[in-house]
């Protein structure tokens, strides 16, 4: 008599949304270093092979989906993934690509990306970088949930900034629009200061080891020809590790959707936004609905 299968656990609904999204896991230099295990929604996944031919697989030693793109390993704990959204921008000829290494947080991953979505930080946390007193002002700009694409997009953003990227000469008021194309990935499209008609793209790609804890991959895509990638890395890791003291310290640890929870102002039209796509996508893994 041949054994049955074992029946498939239940998930979750929260979870189960969530591993239909697409992850980074790795970058090219992380390969580098040998086969290695990470956490992805909860599980244990092994990575091993060359970048450009990567094996992941489950606990189980199930291999899962792969796909390499903006230079980092993708993959996904669903069978039935949706579609991993493009960055064109990023594959502009002339422009040099950065991974910028991993940062570990212990915080939501949705957490991770509304704070990389806030503006109003900038001078408190990153001063004399990213902002500086008294230009503490976010002057008012425009937000939707652009229901054709199912994103989130943020523009006419303008910030003052006395180190706006490695190549800036000098203070300049920066432009910004913010995308958000996924639960757990923000794209930043700002002012370029040696290439004034274009605009440098900078993303965060999280990954989500559990609801309270994440790895973050900052991704670059500039048009800056002059200045060491080491130097550009390390600003941008900078960056983020100013941050991590703030996340790790915020509670609940858990990204609450009810706007009761945390009083928004004018300045966190965005955050608004993405709380409110995600309630009404149900990704909810990392977050809390109610006022518990």
């Amino acid at each position: 008599m041949s054994q049955m299968p074992p029946p498939t656990p239940h998930l979750a609904p929260h979870l189960a949304h969530a591993r239909n999204d697409w992850y980074a896991v790795a970058d090219a230099n992380s390969m580098a270093q040998g086969p290695r295990s990470t956490r992805l929604l909860g599980e244990d996944i092994d990575i091993a092979g060359r970048f450009d031919a990567p094996v992941v697989t489950d606990a189980t030693g199930r291999p899962l989906p792969t796909e390499v793109r903006f230079d980092h390993l993708w993959t996904t704990l669903g069978d039935d993934p949706r579609p991993l959204f493009e960055i064109p921008e990023g594959d502009e000829p002339g422009r040099r690509r950065f991974p910028c290494g991993m940062v570990r947080v212990r915080c939501s991953p949705l957490r991770a990306v509304e704070n990389f979505l806030d503006i109003a930080h900038f001078p408190f946390v990153h001063t004399d970088v990213l902002g500086a007193e008294p230009y503490t002002e976010v002057e008012p700009y425009k937000v939707e949930i652009r229901e054709q694409d199912d994103e989130v997009w943020a523009t006419k953003v303008r910030f003052f900034q006395p180190v706006a990227a490695r190549s800036a000469e000098g203070g300049i008021t920066t432009d910004y629009e913010y995308r958000v194309p996924a639960p757990t990935t923000a794209v930043l499209y700002k002012t370029c200061p040696p290439k004034p008609e274009a605009q440098d793209v900078i993303a965060l790609f999280v990954q989500p080891r559990s609801e309270t804890e994440c790895d973050v991959w900052p991704w670059m895509a500039l048009y800056d020809f002059e200045t060491p990638y080491a130097d550009l890395v390390q600003f941008q890791q900078m960056i983020f590790l100013q941050d991590r003291s703030i996340l790790e310290s915020q509670r609940p640890i858990k990204l609450p959707l009810d706007p009761k929870m945390e009083i928004p102002t004018r300045a966190d039209l965005t955050s608004v936004a993405y709380r409110r796509w995600l309630k009404k996508r149900g990704a909810l893994y990392g977050a809390v609905e109610g006022g518990a």
